[in-house]
């Protein structure tokens, strides 16, 4: 079977569309096996667990709210409402830029610091047991090779 769009070179075969298929589910099922971990036993989600680890790691533990949005999977009105639920827990703060007037630094705080050091054992076992020590250290090698000629450019930049 052959899927068309009726546009000459817009076909793909059954056997690629299955390798794009694969590569979905393959990232699906670790994210929400990862996502069901956090919540469970650290009441959070992944994705707030990809903002306090970028902050973790920023100089300061601060980053401005549009770098911080470049460096998760979300979009710039998803990141600023779940740094809104961050805040409210007392696990990130927001400073004001003093350059820049309109622009806000999200701060991780002490708090937020516990939790993800609480959490990081749990994300560390999932993406092993989930990925890495699945794969052996060639297919890790060619993985990475494959990422890096689909990632050429930050993620951010194709938005």
């Amino acid at each position: 079977m052959t899927l068309t769009a009726g546009e000459p070179g817009e076909s793909v075969d059954a056997e690629r569309l299955a390798v794009w298929r694969m590569l979905q589910r393959a990232q699906v099922r670790i994210t929400r096996v990862l996502e069901t971990e956090l919540l469970l036993r650290h009441d959070l989600t992944l994705a707030s667990y990809d903002v306090l680890s970028q902050l973790s790691e920023a100089p300061g533990r601060r980053l401005r709210m549009n770098d911080l949005a470049d460096r998760v999977l979300l979009s710039r009105s998803g990141l600023t409402r779940l740094v809104d639920r961050l805040q409210r827990d007392g696990l990130v703060g927001r400073e004001a830029c003093v350059s820049d007037a309109r622009g806000l630094f999200a701060v991780l705080s002490d708090a937020g610091a516990g939790r993800l050091a609480e959490a990081t054992p749990t994300y560390l076992r999932g993406i092993r047991a989930q990925f890495l020590d699945v794969l052996d250290a060639d297919e890790l090698r060619q993985c990475a090779a494959m990422l890096d000629k689909l990632l050429p450019v930050p993620f951010a930049d194709s938005r």
